[in-house]
């Protein structure tokens, strides 16, 4: 739900800028999914870190922009699912950028490099998935084969192709040339039936 008349018109122009300025110049493995109808709900997606049970996915994040931003900051959530302490099953992100450690300057820029930056770091101390958050600290090699599977599933093939094609659609409608599109379509590994058989007995 759009939440646009709830926030001042200062504040939106401060958003347009910075949305176009992130989509001519996005951070590095970030892409901004443009969208004309409702600039509080910032969609972006994310490339998996290299080194981390994340690499090769394509995650589709979601920013909140409620009435008090920024002095509130955006509530990030993941759209793909995804294995992670800090993530909830909801995709609800908990992450200290964007909670006590928010300040109203750092803007979009730094709430997605935050978010991203879980992907390398998780922490299993301010857990949203206890289980998770048990396996890092215990048994990290199962936390990084679930993570993994999760991300073969989910964040691959047709739905990461998905996401970029619609992404590509936002930009290409902004004047972009949506480089990530031509990256992303590959087709489907054929053991995700197989995974996703797994993943169900988990």
């Amino acid at each position: 739900m759009s939440n646009v008349e709830n926030v001042c018109p200062q504040v939106l122009r401060g958003v347009t800028r910075e949305l176009r300025r992130l989509a001519a110049n996005p951070p590095s493995g970030i892409k901004l999914v443009l969208r004309d109808d409702n600039i509080t709900d910032v969609v972006a997606l994310i490339d998996g870190p290299a080194d981390t049970p994340y690499a090769g996915g394509v995650f589709r994040v979601r920013l909140a922009l409620g009435r008090e931003f920024p002095t509130a900051p955006p509530r990030a959530y993941f759209l793909t699912k995804i294995f992670h302490p800090n993530v909830s099953v909801a995709g609800e992100v908990c992450v200290n950028t964007l909670k006590r450690d928010w300040r109203p300057e750092l803007g979009l820029e730094h709430a997605l490099l935050a978010v991203k930056c879980l992907l390398i770091a998780p922490n299993a101390d301010s857990a949203l998935n206890a289980e998770a958050a048990a396996l890092l600290r215990d048994r990290y090699d199962d936390y990084f084969a679930r993570a993994k599977l999760y991300t073969d599933i989910h964040a691959r093939g047709r739905e990461a192709e998905a996401g970029a094609c619609a992404g590509a659609g936002a930009e290409a409608a902004a004047g972009g040339e949506g480089p990530r599109a031509k990256r992303e379509r590959r087709p489907a590994a054929p053991p995700a039936r197989d995974k996703r058989r797994i993943l169900k007995r988990l």
